[in-house]
């Protein structure tokens, strides 16, 4: 898929054109970001199917994310996220929410550029973390972090993943995301 104009409606609101050749879409950005939740508004916008790769990791290896970090470790997550990334090749008409991480390990930013549409869903600070206190999903990078402490390490976290996630094709705001505004 490639961006082949974009018109401007009024500040804040663009409406990006799209060839949607390429036949997979990425949503990349950082946890609380509302990858999953736009994944779903943005597959049935454009009758495509949706996948959220930690359910597809969860679904193959019949452990959850959270307890696979525990029983094994952040390295062993990431090496088997990128083989499972990889594999949507194969999939077409398809909207794919990552992990929070997923851009920001081996190769698989520019594998995803390269592969399909890459939409950076940028939030705040203070959004992401408001999202994540509220949030019923448990983020093993976030456990035991008072609300104070759980701000500085966003704070932080997103910046060091911040020039992956601005590799991406297109970047929208995150906060009230309307997907008709991303395709037309």
């Amino acid at each position: 898929m490639k961006i082949v104009g974009t018109y401007r409606i009024r500040p804040n609101h663009t409406i990006y054109i799209m060839n949607l050749e390429s036949k997979r879409i990425y949503l990349i950005g950082y946890m609380g970001s509302g990858k999953s939740s736009a994944m779903k508004h943005l597959a049935k916008y454009l009758s495509w199917d949706a996948f959220d790769l930690d359910q597809l990791f969860e679904e193959r290896y019949k452990i959850s994310v959270q307890d696979f970090f525990h029983k094994y470790d952040e390295a062993a997550f990431r090496k088997l996220e990128s083989q499972l990334l990889k594999e949507t090749a194969q999939l077409e008409n398809a909207v794919i929410a990552t992990g929070g991480g997923t851009p920001c390990f081996y190769d698989n930013m520019d594998w995803m550029n390269a592969n399909g549409t890459t939409v950076f869903l940028k939030v705040s600070t203070k959004t992401a973390v408001v999202r994540l206190l509220n949030s019923k999903k448990k983020r093993p990078l976030l456990e035991g972090k008072s609300e104070e402490q759980l701000y500085e390490y966003v704070e932080k976290h997103y910046g060091e993943r911040m020039p992956f996630y601005e590799k991406a094709h297109i970047t929208v705001k995150g906060e009230n995301l309307d997907v008709s505004k991303i395709l037309s």
